[in-house]
């Protein structure tokens, strides 16, 4: 067998056994489809308190698992959207919120990328604008030294 055939197969392979490591099945029955999807939705949105940068339904985690079980319950209880993300808030705080709320605590993290964007424009048009100038006066100054030169020259036939 041809070796890029073999790295292709061990690449997909690999990829496979990853996706199916990381997606945890759960059997719980939702009452409805439509429910199951709320839920699925929700616990996407929310943070696992344990792992790194997982949301509850991709985290393997005990705590995961709980939660994402909780928020799925919660859901055919009939609990609103609101309710959910304010009882998981209260015992997890903001962390647990992949999409922080707009608040005074949150502003640098919502406006933060904006200033630096803002601010990194400003410097790239003070540098630009330092260029040109500089290169104005290299213009003028190469136009005094040519005319120097001149005379210097002419100087030199005229000896």
């Amino acid at each position: 067998m041809k070796p890029w055939i073999m790295a292709l197969l061990l690449c997909v392979g690999t990829f496979l056994t990853g996706y199916a490591a990381a997606t945890p099945v759960d059997t719980y029955q939702f009452k409805n489809q439509t429910n199951q999807e709320r839920g699925l939705k929700l616990a996407r949105s929310m943070r696992c308190p344990q792992c790194q940068n997982q949301d509850l339904v991709d985290s393997n985690s005990p705590v995961a698992h709980d939660l994402r079980i909780q928020v799925y319950k919660m859901v055919d209880e009939g609990k609103s959207d609101e309710q959910i993300v304010q009882y998981m808030t209260q015992r997890y705080g903001d962390f647990v919120l992949y999409k922080p709320r707009m608040d005074s605590k949150t502003y640098i993290l919502w406006w933060g990328p904006l200033g630096l964007l803002i601010c990194g424009a400003i410097v790239i048009g003070l540098l630009v604008r330092k260029q040109r100038a500089n290169k104005d006066s290299n213009e003028a100054f190469t136009e005094n030294d040519e005319q120097a030169l001149k005379a210097i020259l002419q100087d030199e036939d005229n000896k």
